[in-house]
Formats: structure tokens, C-alpha cells, sequence
């Protein structure tokens, strides 16, 4: 992609992409794990478009924090309940919350995940509940 077409970074390019494929079809031998995910394309565009507005909204909060004189003192660690039944939804959820700014997951629970915030506000809580049901939607191909 740097535009740069020498025979040697194509040879390591090739070699690379070479090894990549051969360590994939060995680690699909030894587990013979197919990962099916069932989702409907447009919720997921439109889970996207509203996760890249929530990353914003979050972006400018934690700027105004950053050029504050005074560092918030409310940072909190908080259990959040996820919805998911499954592993990649899962991790599509907690990845969305580390993708915010200000937020972080930072444990993985049976039942839930530990969450870092840098600014905690009540409202906080009923924003990652909003993500969790966005999130299953996905999950259920927006039957719910």
C-alpha cells in the first residue's frame, strides 16, 4: 500500500501472506472450529453509524476533560450484565466499549464484564444497557 513496487518487499509481501495461510490451515486442523455468525447487513450498518456517533459524543467528552484544569475524581470500575449468548457478540460488545473514549473493559465475567470509566456518570449505566440491547439485535438479526 506505500506505493513502493520492489521485487524484494513483493517476494516478503507474498512469503508473508504464504505463511499466514499455512499457520491458519494447520490451527483449522487442530481445532476444526467454524465460526457461523447470522446478522443482518443494513442493522449492522446501522449499528456502525450509531457506534462511530456514541465514539464522537465520547471523543469531545474526554477532550473537555483533558483540557480541564482539574482531572475528574469519579473514576469507577462497573459491572455491566451483557446479553449475548454468544463468544462474538461478546466480544463485539466489549469491544465497542473500549472503542468509546473515557471507557474500557477490562474483565471478562461469566455473566458480565468489569468496565473502567474515566468519568462516571449515572447516565453511564443506561448507555452501555442501550449498547447491550444494540448489540443483541445484531445478535438476533434485529428480531427484537
Amino acid at each position: 500500500m506505500s506505493g513502493i513496487f520492489n521485487p524484494l518487499l513483493i517476494i516478503f509481501g507474498l512469503s508473508s501472506v504464504c505463511c499466514v495461510m499455512i499457520i491458519i490451515n494447520r490451527m483449522y486442523k487442530a481445532d476444526n472450529y467454524n465460526l457461523k455468525i447470522e446478522f443482518n447487513p443494513l442493522q449492522f450498518l446501522y449499528y456502525l453509524s450509531w457506534l462511530s456517533f456514541e465514539i464522537v459524543k465520547a471523543n469531545l467528552k474526554v477532550t473537555k476533560i483533558i483540557l480541564s484544569k482539574s482531572l475528574p475524581n469519579n473514576q469507577r470500575f462497573l459491572k455491566v450484565k451483557y446479553s449475548q449468548n454468544s463468544d462474538f457478540f461478546q466480544v463485539v460488545f466489549a469491544n465497542s466499549i473500549t472503542l468509546t473514549p473515557g471507557t474500557i473493559s477490562t474483565e471478562t465475567e461469566p455473566e458480565y464484564f468489569l468496565i473502567h470509566a474515566l468519568d462516571y456518570n449515572p447516565a453511564d449505566i443506561d448507555s452501555l444497557n442501550k449498547m447491550d440491547l444494540r448489540v443483541t439485535k445484531l445478535e438476533s438479526g434485529g428480531a427484537k
